[in-house]
């Protein structure tokens, strides 16, 4: 139960501790705020407890009761930082360390705590603070990372959403060549199929002429020879030399041939479709190796066809190519474990390149050194880069210009060969046991050169 002097601090509205206290005229006190909200339910200012009515509708603030109450609030905050056995209701001033527990002096030599070890309160709570600040440090350190992961993925899904648009710009692109394409195919078909027609209908507009012609002549012929026959004896006699000469002198007739100049309908339905698709291929290209975006260094721009790679500055290495960290490499989409495939590459005037194939592992963990083969020109010089052996010098009379690297999954061979010149280069020998994938870097230009496509029909 409260004491006497706690009760007298107390708000007869709320029934707590007094807040800015004003006093009546009949000396009762209340909270100001307390007082305002009761006045504002009755029809007039009268006291809360013995009903007097009040002439003042701001009463004034008890000075000495306000700093009572803050002094009796503050006493009781402090009461309450100490906290008290509840068993002996001493300080608890000493910590236990076989209980892990705040204790008082009562307890520590009470039964319950024989032959236990004490410390007070400021050196045990030493260590376990330091734990939880290194704790809280390392929590400190996982947010932190948290956040920079957030910005990285905020940053990823903009960046997806950048491709995406630009991805869509390209494939618009692409098939608006194929849509032009067929549209204009389509128009000059039309346009020599009524090329065809009309050539074809004004010749057989002549012959239809012709032979109305004929008809006529022919009907006149006949309807006079009738009317000869008709006429009298000596009019038939005496006209009928003249009649049969008429008959006789015009030409021999023959019947009418059949039509034969129409629509050659077999050249322009014949193998439509195949014939379109074999016309198409002068418009599209196809290349064996496609570069993947994800797997290409960012000082390289990147050719929006995924051929081609150029270095933003022309760097070109320092020391050795042996080092392959100051390559800027490129990574093909797709990887090699079975069969025979071949890629031709354009290194034109390029100080330095290097061209080859990656094992998937490496793709994986990011080590190019441990899966790389192929084969570096570096200031004039072939050099052979492999992870079971030392570099070795190539002998080579001149420095190609288009290269092209064959590798063999099934017989364990990567050869390289001048295009130009006709000349092998190098040829790795080694059972491929990962996936291989094409391999190009260089701080200049190098494209990966398209093949010819043959479109035909199967021979059965």
């Amino acid at each position: 139960m409260a004491s006497r002097s706690e009760e007298d601090l107390r708000c007869p509205v709320c029934q707590d501790i007094f807040r800015d206290p004003v006093v009546l005229v009949c000396s009762h006190s209340f909270c100001k705020d307390c007082l305002q909200t009761w006045w504002r339910q009755k029809p007039s200012r009268e006291c809360p407890v013995c009903k007097t009515i009040s002439s003042n509708k701001n009463p004034p603030v008890s000075l000495v009761l306000k700093n009572l109450c803050e002094a009796f609030l503050l006493e009781r905050d402090q009461r309450g930082a100490e906290e008290l056995c509840p068993l002996h209701a001493e300080k608890l001033k000493l910590f236990c360390l076989d209980h892990q527990e705040l204790v008082c002096l009562v307890c520590r030599d009470s039964e319950e705590h024989a032959n236990h070890s004490f410390r007070p309160t400021n050196e045990a709570a030493r260590e376990p603070r330091q734990k939880l600040q290194e704790t809280l440090a390392s929590l400190k350190e996982k947010l932190e990372s948290l956040k920079q992961g957030r910005i990285t993925f905020d940053a990823a899904a903009v960046k997806i959403q950048i491709q995406t648009r630009h991805t869509e710009r390209q494939i618009k692109e692409q098939f608006k060549k194929l849509h032009q394409f067929l549209q204009e195919e389509e128009e000059a078909r039309l346009l020599a199929l009524r090329e065809e027609e009309e050539q074809k209908s004004q010749r057989m507009k002549e012959q239809i002429r012709a032979l109305s012609r004929e008809i006529s002549a022919l009907s006149d012929t006949i309807r006079v020879t009738e009317d000869e026959l008709k006429a009298e004896d000596f009019s038939f006699l005496k006209n009928y030399k003249a009649t049969v000469e008429r008959v006789e002198q015009r030409p021999p007739l023959e019947d009418p041939q059949l039509p034969t100049n129409v629509i050659d309908q077999a050249k322009h339905l014949g193998n439509l479709s195949f014939n379109i698709w074999n016309k198409m291929k002068d418009l599209v290209s196809y290349t064996p190796v496609i570069l993947d975006p994800k797997r290409t260094y960012p000082e390289l721009v990147l050719s929006d066809d995924l051929t081609s790679i150029t270095g933003r500055r022309g760097q070109q290495p320092s020391n050795h190519p042996d080092l392959v960290v100051d390559f800027w490499p490129a990574v093909g989409f797709e990887g090699f474990n079975s069969g025979t495939h071949s890629w031709d590459v354009e290194v034109g005037d390029s100080v330095f390149w290097f061209l080859g194939v990656l094992a998937e592992k490496s793709v994986q963990r990011k080590i190019i050194k441990s899966g790389l083969w192929g084969v570096v020109s570096f200031k004039g010089k072939c050099i052979t880069r492999s992870p079971l052996s030392q570099s070795t010098f190539l002998s080579v009379l001149k420095q190609p210009k288009r290269v092209r690297v064959t590798l063999d999954c099934d017989r364990g061979a990567l050869m390289f060969s001048d295009i130009d010149m006709n000349t092998h280069i190098h040829t790795f020998t080694h059972t491929f046991a990962d996936r291989m994938f094409p391999f190009m870097a260089t701080g200049q230009r190098l494209k990966i050169l398209p093949v010819e496509i043959c479109v035909k029909p199967q021979q059965v």
